[in-house]
Protein backbone atom coordinates (compact mmCIF):
# COMPACT_ATOMS: atom_id res chain seq x y z
CA UNK A 1 0.00 0.00 0.00
CA UNK A 2 1.39 3.42 -0.31
CA UNK A 3 3.12 5.60 2.58
CA UNK A 4 -0.09 8.17 2.93
CA UNK A 5 -2.51 5.01 3.12
CA UNK A 6 -0.47 3.71 6.12
CA UNK A 7 0.41 6.75 7.67
CA UNK A 8 -3.61 7.55 7.79
CA UNK A 9 -3.73 3.54 9.30
CA UNK A 10 -1.65 4.58 12.04
CA UNK A 11 -2.60 7.95 12.90
CA UNK A 12 -6.12 6.53 13.68
CA UNK A 13 -4.55 3.84 15.36
CA UNK A 14 -2.93 6.35 17.09
CA UNK A 15 0.46 3.97 16.63
CA UNK A 16 3.79 5.41 14.57
CA UNK A 17 4.83 3.99 11.11
CA UNK A 18 8.33 2.75 11.32
CA UNK A 19 10.67 1.85 8.45
CA UNK A 20 11.41 -1.62 9.31
CA UNK A 21 13.75 -1.89 5.90
CA UNK A 22 14.22 1.36 4.13
CA UNK A 23 16.70 0.13 1.30
CA UNK A 24 14.08 -2.27 0.16
CA UNK A 25 11.95 -1.54 -2.78
CA UNK A 26 9.32 -1.32 -1.99
CA UNK A 27 10.30 0.25 1.39
CA UNK A 28 9.05 -2.45 4.45
CA UNK A 29 7.20 -0.18 6.68
CA UNK A 30 5.72 -1.31 10.34
CA UNK A 31 2.68 0.49 12.30
CA UNK A 32 3.61 -0.25 16.11
CA UNK A 33 3.89 2.01 19.20
CA UNK A 34 7.88 3.25 18.44
CA UNK A 35 8.21 4.32 21.81
CA UNK A 36 7.04 1.07 23.55
CA UNK A 37 9.59 -0.36 21.37
CA UNK A 38 12.53 1.73 21.81
CA UNK A 39 11.63 1.11 26.10
CA UNK A 40 11.47 -3.03 25.17
CA UNK A 41 14.74 -2.62 23.12
CA UNK A 42 16.91 -0.84 25.60
CA UNK A 43 15.17 -3.22 29.05
CA UNK A 44 16.88 -6.41 26.77
CA UNK A 45 20.19 -4.87 26.39
CA UNK A 46 20.45 -3.92 29.78
CA UNK A 47 19.64 -7.37 30.63
CA UNK A 48 22.08 -8.63 27.67
CA UNK A 49 24.47 -6.74 29.70
CA UNK A 50 23.98 -7.77 33.32
CA UNK A 51 24.35 -11.33 31.72
CA UNK A 52 27.86 -10.52 30.29
CA UNK A 53 30.96 -11.81 31.77
CA UNK A 54 33.93 -9.17 32.03
CA UNK A 55 37.20 -11.06 32.28
CA UNK A 56 39.84 -9.23 34.08
CA UNK A 57 43.62 -9.75 33.55
CA UNK A 58 45.56 -9.98 36.82
CA UNK A 59 49.14 -9.92 37.17
CA UNK A 60 51.46 -11.82 39.37
CA UNK A 61 55.49 -11.26 39.37
CA UNK A 62 57.99 -13.29 40.18
CA UNK A 63 61.52 -13.44 40.10
CA UNK A 64 64.15 -15.48 38.67
CA UNK A 65 65.52 -17.00 42.13
CA UNK A 66 61.89 -17.25 43.78
CA UNK A 67 61.75 -20.31 46.67
CA UNK A 68 59.28 -23.15 46.52
CA UNK A 69 56.93 -21.98 49.08
CA UNK A 70 56.76 -18.45 47.64
CA UNK A 71 56.19 -19.73 44.46
CA UNK A 72 53.13 -22.01 45.92
CA UNK A 73 51.67 -19.22 47.73
CA UNK A 74 51.81 -17.45 44.31
CA UNK A 75 50.57 -20.22 42.12
CA UNK A 76 47.41 -20.68 45.20
CA UNK A 77 46.94 -16.97 44.30
CA UNK A 78 46.89 -17.39 40.80
CA UNK A 79 44.35 -20.49 41.05
CA UNK A 80 41.67 -18.64 42.74
CA UNK A 81 42.13 -16.09 39.97
CA UNK A 82 41.73 -18.63 37.54
CA UNK A 83 38.77 -20.41 39.20
CA UNK A 84 36.88 -16.95 39.53
CA UNK A 85 37.56 -17.03 35.59
CA UNK A 86 39.83 -13.95 35.26
CA UNK A 87 43.44 -14.33 33.01
CA UNK A 88 46.77 -14.48 34.87
CA UNK A 89 49.54 -12.97 33.32
CA UNK A 90 52.54 -14.17 35.19
CA UNK A 91 55.52 -11.57 34.70
CA UNK A 92 59.13 -12.40 35.66
CA UNK A 93 61.41 -9.79 36.06
CA UNK A 94 65.13 -9.98 35.39
CA UNK A 95 67.35 -7.50 37.50
CA UNK A 96 70.94 -6.80 37.23
CA UNK A 97 72.78 -10.12 35.66
CA UNK A 98 70.10 -12.09 36.39
CA UNK A 99 69.11 -11.39 32.84
CA UNK A 100 72.58 -13.15 31.59
CA UNK A 101 70.80 -16.75 32.99
CA UNK A 102 67.29 -16.58 31.37
CA UNK A 103 67.08 -20.20 31.19
CA UNK A 104 66.50 -20.43 35.16
CA UNK A 105 63.38 -17.73 34.53
CA UNK A 106 62.26 -20.01 32.10
CA UNK A 107 62.46 -22.90 34.24
CA UNK A 108 60.41 -20.82 37.00
CA UNK A 109 57.86 -19.88 34.59
CA UNK A 110 57.18 -23.89 33.57
CA UNK A 111 57.32 -24.73 36.87
CA UNK A 112 54.67 -22.22 38.08
CA UNK A 113 52.45 -23.53 34.61
CA UNK A 114 52.53 -26.86 35.81
CA UNK A 115 51.68 -26.13 38.94
CA UNK A 116 48.23 -24.38 37.63
CA UNK A 117 47.56 -27.01 34.70
CA UNK A 118 44.61 -28.51 36.19
CA UNK A 119 42.53 -24.96 36.44
CA UNK A 120 44.22 -23.17 34.03
CA UNK A 121 45.58 -23.46 30.32
CA UNK A 122 49.04 -21.50 28.54
CA UNK A 123 47.34 -18.76 26.18
CA UNK A 124 51.03 -17.42 25.33
CA UNK A 125 53.63 -18.88 25.56
CA UNK A 126 56.59 -16.89 27.99
CA UNK A 127 58.47 -14.86 25.92
CA UNK A 128 61.13 -12.16 26.97
CA UNK A 129 60.26 -8.62 26.50
CA UNK A 130 63.04 -6.44 27.27
CA UNK A 131 63.98 -6.82 31.06
CA UNK A 132 60.57 -8.79 31.79
CA UNK A 133 59.73 -12.35 30.71
CA UNK A 134 55.67 -12.55 30.56
CA UNK A 135 53.21 -15.26 29.93
CA UNK A 136 48.91 -15.49 29.42
CA UNK A 137 47.19 -18.53 31.67
CA UNK A 138 43.88 -18.54 30.74
CA UNK A 139 40.96 -20.51 32.84
CA UNK A 140 40.37 -24.16 31.59
CA UNK A 141 37.12 -24.31 29.91
CA UNK A 142 35.63 -27.84 32.09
Amino acid sequence: MSAREAQKIANSKNLDLVKVAPQAKPPVCKIMDYGKYKYEMAKKEKEARKNQKTVDVKEIRLSANIEAHDLNVKANQANKFLKNGDKVKVSLRFRGRELSNTSRGQGVIREFATLLEEVGVVEREARLEGRQMIMILAPKNT
